[in-house]
């Protein structure tokens, strides 16, 4: 079967692998067919989503895993299951947002909202309660700077104003725990709510700080979650000096992530940043505890 659909769609110059269209964009088969889908390919509800976590690296996680030939990457955002008035579209709405996809394929969607919404984890499960969830989590201190880096960066670009990050850190000198960044930093209080409806064993969580470091190793483990034939290698990534970052490289074609990826931090008073590293600390702990796992954050 598949054999004969590869040669097929090379005999028409057709690939299966995202063309680089928009940098912040995997184009996925569907974008090739504006009109009538290739033959044998249906749009599916996914069999596995990308949950978070914002700032994580849930790009990178999807633009990677979309090298393997196996999967179908939904190509944005969907916010199905945590935008209310998306929710209220109904399910033939999200089916068909998702790519077309061949049978031997998955379809993978990412949404980094879903997994500090508090009706994300009880909404997924009645779609499908054997779904594999994808969680991809850095050193929470880091995500609060990159969570505001990525909100000064757009204030910037539409005009409008912008806060020191000390002064949404800190309010009447005590550490500001009701600022968003810092709430979306406790994964130890949305992964019960994870927890709640779906066994530990259905949710694979991706270390960040290793996947940026050194891509393969997790990608190999999340083919092995979501029982893919192994099909990604080293050579599909290469270092690229000047963005600091891994870009990838398949079907001869090469491609980095969006410039906004990777942006540099702005420097943090120390102070500040330790009174934030302290508070997390706490969570962290029993974080690890719920997960059963630990990972090396500061």
């Amino acid at each position: 079967g598949v054999d004969i659909i590869s040669i097929f769609l090379s005999e028409f110059g057709i690939t299966m692998d995202p063309v680089d269209l928009d940098p912040g964009l995997s184009a996925n088969v569907s974008s090739d067919f504006p009109t009538s889908p290739p033959p044998g390919t249906s749009k599916r509800a996914p069999h596995s989503i990308i949950i978070g976590v914002r700032k994580g690296g849930t790009r990178a996680l999807l633009e990677m895993l979309d090298i393997h030939p196996e999967v179908a990457a939904a190509a944005t955002e969907v916010h199905f299951f945590d935008w209310d008035e998306n929710y209220a579209k109904g399910f033939e709405w999200y089916r068909e947002l998702m790519p077309y996809s061949y049978p031997n394929q998955i379809t993978v969607e990412k949404t980094p909202g879903y997994f500090t919404s508090a009706l994300a984890p009880e909404r997924i499960c009645a779609m499908n309660s054997s779904i594999k969830l994808l969680l991809i989590l850095r050193d929470p201190a880091e995500r609060v700077v990159s969570d505001y880096t990525q909100v000064y960066f757009n204030r910037l670009e539409n005009h409008k104003p912008v806060q020191a990050i000390e002064n949404l850190l800190v309010r009447n000198g005590a550490l500001n725990i009701r600022y968003k960044a810092i709430q979306r930093s406790l994964y130890d209080v949305h992964m019960r709510n994870w927890l709640r409806h779906f066994p530990l064993e259905q949710i694979h969580i991706v270390d960040g700080d290793a996947l940026i470091r050194d891509p393969l190793p997790e990608l190999q483990k999340v083919e092995r979650f979501l029982n893919l034939p192994p099909r990604i290698v080293s050579s599909n990534f290469y270092f690229n000096q000047t963005k600091g970052f891994y870009c990838i490289r398949s079907d001869g074609r090469e491609r980095c992530l969006h410039e906004s990826k990777g942006r540099p931090h702005p420097a943090v008073n120390s102070t500040v940043l330790q009174q934030l590293r302290s508070y997390l600390q706490e969570h962290n702990r029993t974080f690890f505890r719920l997960v059963k796992r630990t990972f090396d954050w500061q």
